[in-house]
């Protein structure tokens, strides 16, 4: 066989068995990639993402849009050949498994916890909108989850309202855990409540909750790690609103969508049309008192507005330097830290002075 033949097909067969490596041997990455975006002012699979009843609405004629990232699955293992084409594209982000999924949990585990996050940044959303047009939301202090097996099974339920423990007004979820942890383990916590069906009932209709209260005696045990007193329940909150606000946006988990939701809800509520036609995309979590939080994956946001057509994007302060690293051409990015901060924003676009809007940088 001539040298140069032999040369060629060892260089072949080289290449063919570091391809068979490349796809046989798994790597500890996963891989990000720019998502679908959604208009919160429009439609989602022929229906509205805002459904709003018991107030009047506004049409709106610009873009709102929530941005989304796809991320390979937590039981998905990628091998080396995927992981050098990733790190090579453009649009697309391979970061370290354990940057994702940071803990042995399941495909269903992360399901439930996106599901969890993504309901309670649409609360956030309804509260944060609705006191920044000028409504006062009540809150109220809920348990949220009994543990199996704990002091509470069977005592406590899901949506009980907690007005009290050991006599104390309860105002925020912090301090059920701060008043319980007072007690040693084996001593009894008084909970004065409102059964979850009245408290649940109380809440749709608009009004207080009833006056009529039970107290629930609890004996607390040990925590597993480091002995303190516990009852085995998770608290929460939860709001009465005026009236009736309803998200519907399917397939979408986690909180990031917060800011955008809230937005949404004011354009709607509201006669001024926030972005005078224009197509503004975003990110971000949103809490009760507004406040823009930081997200994951904005690099891959950013393109994905871009390709949907945005021209601005509202970004969450603490991650303006990651997203202007990667910007793509025409999106100009907007740096945000509270729902306050959108809203002048927004109001600057409509306004044609752009020359007012705080830009990031990625210094």
């Amino acid at each position: 066989m001539p040298r140069r033949t032999a040369t060629l097909l060892t260089s072949i067969l080289l290449l063919i068995g570091l391809l068979c490596a490349g796809v046989l041997i798994n790597v500890p990455y996963a891989e990000m990639s720019p998502g679908p975006t959604v208009n919160t002012l429009g439609e989602h699979d022929g229906e509205p993402v805002l459904n709003i009843e018991g107030h009047e609405t506004y049409e709106a004629s610009g873009h709102l849009n929530m941005t989304t990232v796809r991320v390979t699955g937590v039981d998905y293992r990628m091998n080396l050949l995927e992981a050098v084409s990733g790190w090579l594209a453009a649009d697309a982000a391979v970061v370290p498994y354990r940057t994702l999924y940071p803990e042995r949990v399941s495909a269903d585990e992360v399901e439930q916890q996106n599901a969890e996050e993504f309901t309670a940044s649409q609360e956030s959303a309804k509260v944060a909108a609705l006191e920044a047009i000028g409504y006062d939301i009540p809150a109220q202090t809920i348990v949220a989850a009994v543990v199996r097996d704990s002091p509470s099974e069977g005592r406590l339920h899901a949506g009980d309202a907690i007005v009290a423990v050991d006599g104390t007004k309860i105002t925020e979820p912090g301090q059920v855990a701060e008043l319980v942890t007072q007690h040693e383990p084996g001593e009894d916590v008084v909970f004065t409540i409102v059964p979850a069906e009245q408290a649940q009932a109380a809440q749709e209709a608009g009004e207080e909750l009833p006056t009529d209260t039970e107290d629930v005696t609890i004996t607390t045990a040990a925590a597993d790690d480091d002995q303190r007193a516990i009852v085995g329940i998770q608290a929460g909150v939860t709001h009465t609103f005026p009236f009736t606000i309803d998200i519907k946006l399917a397939d979408v988990g986690g909180p990031s969508a917060g800011l955008m939701f809230a937005l949404g809800l004011i354009d709607r509520l509201t006669p001024d049309d926030l972005t005078g036609g224009a197509f503004v995309a975003g990110t971000g979590t949103i809490d009760d008192e507004g406040r823009v939080g930081q997200i994951g994956g904005v690099s891959m946001k950013v393109i994905a507005a871009r390709e949907a057509g945005a021209e601005y994007f509202l970004t969450p302060e603490n991650n303006c330097a990651a997203a202007a690293e990667n910007a793509p051409d025409g999106l100009t990015l907007v740096r945000v830290a509270t729902i306050d901060d959108a809203l002048t924003a927004l109001e600057d676009i409509r306004e044609d002075r752009t020359e007012d809007l705080p830009l990031c940088s990625a210094s």
